[in-house]
């Protein structure tokens, strides 16, 4: 392990006034060599007693190589399966289970040494090169957050809000799919390049194209492998047994989901038009009476009491403060038109697809709507406030309580 450089600059610091207190006799008297040797045997003896102290703190053997880990889902079959017996008697399923459950992973999405895309294959030598290009990129840049698995569960996670995203579920919020669907690559490439603005997702549009390419790759081996591995475990612990005959088509039901996604583009029913003023008041009408105001409240401020509720990985969610200008999936008028028909995968936001299909022009007027309560606040307009909704229905007096004594 790197030795920190607090502990070298004691050891430095130790080494240096070990030296000068030896060696302040012999300044007197140069060629002593009594002096000499006692200064010596201090360093030595200083130096040993450092060395072995470094020793103790950061240890002297190799650190653990990296390696992806199984999920908590696979890890909790043990416990949750104590009481399942096999056909045959044999107890023990849930760690029989968890062996059948690696093994499958690996033999689909390689190890953390050899990764390969589950939805393509066994790759050459050229897409192995691609491929751990694309995990060095990640493990530089994103690990830090989304962790080795990629359940966003990184040394700092516990510090963000909102938390990173966890790829193992196959759930990525930001798509230009419909809802449920997976993200085309373009989707996570648009994502790295503009970052996710009001989070702790920075853009890394400074990286080069070789290297966004690649960690996106990476990315999704550790999505795919996350969703087979998610999709086992559920399936173990429900039917207490893994079919044999099941698994090609979980794998074939898995990759061809995501392969399907390149070919899901959400196109606009109508072109877009010119965003006037009159679609504001408009998409002002269609805010309030549509159903958005219930969560974004009146003003968009979110200021209600259904403002909350779970997202797909169980973490508090809300109904975005649109007036705050910080649309998290993106700023184009085409990123809120995919919003509003599509919705926005693992939150209680949902798409308006088939609300809205016979009457295409509200979306863009809704759209128009959005884009200017959100950029109020850069312009130094003022917001009119709405309705605040308590988050909670106030409490009834209670009748027979006797007043306060004064």
């Amino acid at each position: 392990m790197p030795v920190s450089r607090t502990l070298l600059s004691l050891v430095s610091s130790a080494l240096r006034k070990s030296t000068l207190i030896a060696a302040e006799p012999a300044a007197k008297s140069e060629g002593n060599l009594r002096w000499r040797n006692m200064s010596l045997m201090v360093r030595s003896v200083t130096a040993l007693g450092l060395g072995l102290a470094l020793t103790a703190v950061t240890g002297c053997g190799r650190s653990e190589p990296v390696e992806w880990q199984a999920s908590a889902l696979v890890r909790a079959l043990p416990e949750k399966l104590a009481e399942a017996e096999s056909e045959e008697g044999e107890k023990n399923v849930g760690e029989k289970l968890v062996g059948e459950i690696k093994n499958i992973v690996r033999e689909n999405s390689g190890t953390y040494l050899k990764p390969k895309l589950l939805s393509e294959g066994e790759p050459d030598f050229k897409r192995e090169l691609e491929l751990k290009l694309g995990q060095q990129v990640y493990m530089k840049r994103c690990v830090q957050c989304h962790g080795v698995n990629g359940d966003g569960n990184g040394p700092v996670a516990n510090s963000l809000y909102p938390r990173p995203r966890d790829y193992t579920r196959g759930i990525f919020k930001f798509t230009s799919t419909p809802y449920g669907g997976k993200p085309r690559r373009e989707d996570l490439i648009v994502t790295l390049h503009r970052g996710v603005v009001g989070t702790s997702m920075p853009n890394f549009r400074l990286l080069p194209k070789k290297e966004i390419q690649a960690v996106v790759d990476y990315i999704l081996v550790l999505s795919q492998r996350g969703e087979m591995e998610y999709q086992l475990a559920k399936e173990a612990e429900a039917s207490e047994e893994l079919d044999p005959e099941y698994i090609p088509e979980l794998v074939a039901d898995v990759g061809g989901r995501w392969k399907e996604a390149q070919a899901s583009l959400t196109q606009p029913l109508t072109p877009e038009p010119e965003l006037t003023q009159e679609r504001v008041a408009l998409g002002r009408e269609a805010f309030l009476s549509k159903g958005c105001s219930k969560c974004h409240g009146d003003d968009g401020r979110g200021h209600t009491k259904d403002n909350i509720g779970k997202d797909s990985w169980g973490h508090a969610t809300r109904a975005a403060d649109l007036t705050s200008g910080m649309l998290h999936g993106g700023q184009e008028p085409i990123d809120i038109y995919r919003r509003i028909m599509n919705g926005i995968n693992g939150s209680p936001m949902p798409g308006f697809k088939s609300a809205l299909q016979s009457e295409p022009e509200t979306i863009w007027n809704l759209v128009s709507y959005v884009l200017s309560v959100s950029n109020r606040r850069r312009e130094g307009k003022a917001i009119p406030a709405g309705l605040l909704k308590p988050y909670a229905e106030p409490v009834a007096a209670d009748a027979s309580a006797k007043p306060a004594e004064e």
